[in-house]
């Protein structure tokens, strides 16, 4: 593919969805950042957001002259938001290069009369003169450097080359010609990337940081000001580059149940070099991980016994507990040193009770329940909720910046359970006051599609509110969520307020509009399926 001499393009994402191409500029990779084996692609900056990615070549479409071809057929706010700001970029950068142009000229202008009133002078004026002249050629050089330096930029060689050529620069930062270019960040494009990699970087934490980390994945640590007000604060615990990527650690991992979020993150450790072990109820979920790299564990308890490392994540409190004291289970694997770490969403005495019987055995223990869906496992964009052992937290760093964007550590064993029932309690709600909203409009005569369009417009306005009615109004209902588990989680979430004397009303509103829906069959379809409760 031939592209336009400023490398302005439109990335498409053909078989990636129905998301419309994307505005965007080849920019140059970070020094140490390795390109993808057996693809030809560039690094790419997307405008509107601060997302970068290696993105292949027949994917690219050259800027200028498909401009109004994707303006008439994309409408959305936020793709003319990235268009115009490719417009200010370009404007920016014709007003730098005039700038560097006219500065170069007055440079020469004046080197010249220098050298005129040299010849003219003698003696004493002839030494002024020439200290005069030396003066203006030291400034003349300085304007040719930058004149060359923008020159450089609009050379003919590849973005590719270029960053090979280029001097060391600080790890993870955008190019430097972007930094003029400061656009909030946005999850529209990331979320449907391969190796996507922010292009910002959090500025250092007074927190001891966190080994082999990726600038580009943001580490939060959570701290206690008990003695004053009790409250929390967020702090960055890391902004380090190893080798401007992942660096996978060199303990074996080992890996516990392949469903719908599993199998994402199993595939993204394997992908970013992690040396894996797999373990599922159903064998057969095993066989495309061993085609792709991971070694076959026959028990649970054998996964642990040789594994330094061992993550789960399962349907359910029972389904953790069985995993773990079960014939053949995870206790039995444990011995001192072994870490365990369960991903599952439980409630936090389920998850208490694990941990203890783990570290009665001289084990270590991490939950690590993910915010996210199927999608969202599979770009490897989950948001990552940890408590327990901050030691183990930091030991799976690498592992972490494999399966998520984002890691949040909470403190003691429990919290991060607690905190992620109160997540899918908000979502969930929030999911059957969608279907609510449109199976109104329907019988009021009013058009769903037209409700949308309005949302989409609005405060509301996200990533998932567009996908949960899209499935409704396409009735694909194929899972990215499965049903049966938001009403887990909101049942576990009433449960948890109940324990605190804490009203929650909305919860179990939405939680009994579920149990309908379960009653219908839709509990192995996707959450949005909740609309077909309003519809029976």
């Amino acid at each position: 593919l031939v592209l336009v001499p400023n490398n302005f393009f439109f990335f498409s994402r053909g078989k990636l969805g129905r998301y419309p191409p994307w505005p965007g500029k080849i920019v140059n990779p970070p020094k140490d950042l390795k390109k993808p084996r057996g693809k030809k692609c560039f690094f790419v900056k997307f405008f509107g957001t601060e997302d970068h990615a290696w993105i292949k070549v027949e994917q690219l479409k050259p800027y200028h002259p498909h401009k109004e071809e994707m303006i008439k057929i994309n409408k959305g706010k936020r793709f003319q938001q990235a268009v115009d700001a490719v417009e200010e970029f370009l404007r920016k950068t014709k007003g730098k290069d005039q700038a560097s142009s006219h500065n170069s000229t007055e440079e020469k202008n004046r080197r010249n009369s220098s050298e005129e009133r040299g010849k003219q002078s003698a003696g004493e004026e002839k030494r002024k003169a020439s200290l005069s002249e030396g003066k203006v050629k030291k400034g003349t050089g300085e304007g040719k450097k930058r004149v060359s330096s923008v020159s450089s930029e609009r050379g003919s060689k590849s973005p590719l080359k270029r960053a090979q050529d280029q001097s060391p620069r600080k790890r993870g930062r955008p190019p430097k010609d972007e930094k003029d270019l400061t656009i909030p960040e946005s999850s529209t494009v990331k979320r449907v990337m391969t190796g996507t990699v922010a292009g910002f970087k959090w500025p250092p934490s007074v927190s001891e940081p966190v080994k082999d980390s990726d600038p580009h994945f943001h580490h939060f640590l959570l701290s206690q000001t008990e003695k004053e007000t009790g409250s929390t604060s967020i702090q960055a615990a890391d902004s380090t580059a190893v080798n401007g990527s992942i660096t996978p650690t060199d303990k074996k991992i080992g890996f516990l149940g392949l469903g719908l979020m599993g199998s994402g993150i199993v595939s993204n450790l394997l992908k970013m070099g992690h040396t894996v072990t797999v373990w599922n109820r159903t064998a057969e979920k095993c066989d495309l991980f061993i085609q792709e790299g991971a070694r076959l564990g026959r028990t649970p308890a054998e996964v642990v016994s040789t594994c330094d490392i061992t993550f789960a994540c399962v349907s359910d409190p029972k389904a953790a507990k069985d995993l773990v004291l079960g014939p053949s289970g995870v206790l039995q694997g444990i011995r001192p040193g072994k870490c365990y770490v369960d991903m599952s969403t439980v409630d936090a005495d389920t998850v208490t009770e694990l941990a203890q019987v783990i570290v009665s055995r001289g084990g270590r223990f991490l939950e690590a329940p993910v915010s996210g869906n199927q999608q969202l496992s599979n770009d490897g964009m989950l948001v990552i909720l940890a408590a327990g052992d901050r030691g183990l937290y930091e030991d799976c760093s690498s592992c972490f910046q494999a399966m998520g964007k984002t890691s949040f550590f909470l403190g003691e064993v429990g919290n991060a359970a607690k905190m992620m029932l109160i997540v899918n309690m908000v979502q969930g709600s929030f999911m059957a006051t969608i279907a609510e909203g449109l199976t109104l409009a329907q019988v009021t005569g009013q058009s769903q599609q037209t409700l949308l369009d309005i949302l989409n417009q609005g405060q509301l306005a996200s990533i998932f509110l567009d996908q949960k009615c899209q499935n409704i109004l396409q009735g694909n209902f194929k899972p990215d969520f499965y049903l049966k588990y938001i009403q887990k989680d909101l049942r576990l979430a009433i449960a948890l307020g109940d324990s605190v004397n804490h009203p929650t009303p909305m919860a179990a509103a939405a939680n009994e509009v579920y149990k309908r829906a379960k009653a219908l069959d839709q509990s192995d379809n996707d959450m949005s399926a909740v609309y077909r409760a309003y519809i029976h």
